[in-house]
């Protein structure tokens, strides 16, 4: 697997913010009330955060002290990819966040201090997730190897 490109974080976080202003504006001009994120959102992102992290660590020791620790190379690359998951899908919400945080500051109106905490709480938290994503990518890579080009690698080379 390839590491996440910051394109493709800078893609997710522009179609986050603009799906987030647009669907405030949306609202707004149709009569209904603002959408507010609510708390639990930041709480679960931050617990994925957290969880994320936490898994990457196991395989991070299991890489430094392969002679002790056996990984599963299934468990491993779950956790990878719940890792660029996570990365990604912190970015999208870490634009839509600041999406409707940017509409809720530019309006003509003054919105409830509320409703600024809890999209404040929301980038807080979405930009925690993904630098934490990224974190976990990062701690499940493997070190190069220190052999010639040419060179076969013992534990894989066939008797002839």
């Amino acid at each position: 697997m390839t590491r996440t490109r910051p394109t493709v974080l800078l893609l997710s976080f522009v179609i986050g913010g603009l799906l987030g202003w647009f669907l405030e504006s949306m609202l707004v001009s149709s009569g209904a009330p603002v959408t507010e994120p609510p708390y639990t959102l930041a709480l679960v992102l931050a617990l994925d955060a957290v969880i994320v992290v936490a898994a990457a660590a196991r395989i991070r020791r299991a890489i430094r002290n392969h002679e002790r620790h056996r990984i599963d190379p299934f468990y491993a690359r779950r956790i990878v990819v719940l890792a660029k998951t996570s990365s990604i899908v912190g970015a999208f919400l870490f634009g839509g966040g600041v999406g409707i945080l940017l509409f809720l500051l530019t309006r003509t109106v003054i919105a409830a201090s509320g409703s600024i905490l809890m999209a404040v709480a929301t980038v807080v938290a979405a930009l925690a997730m993904m630098v934490c994503g990224l974190i976990a990518e990062q701690m499940c890579s493997i070190p190069p190897d220190d052999r010639e080009p040419g060179e076969q690698d013992p534990v894989n080379a066939r008797p002839h």
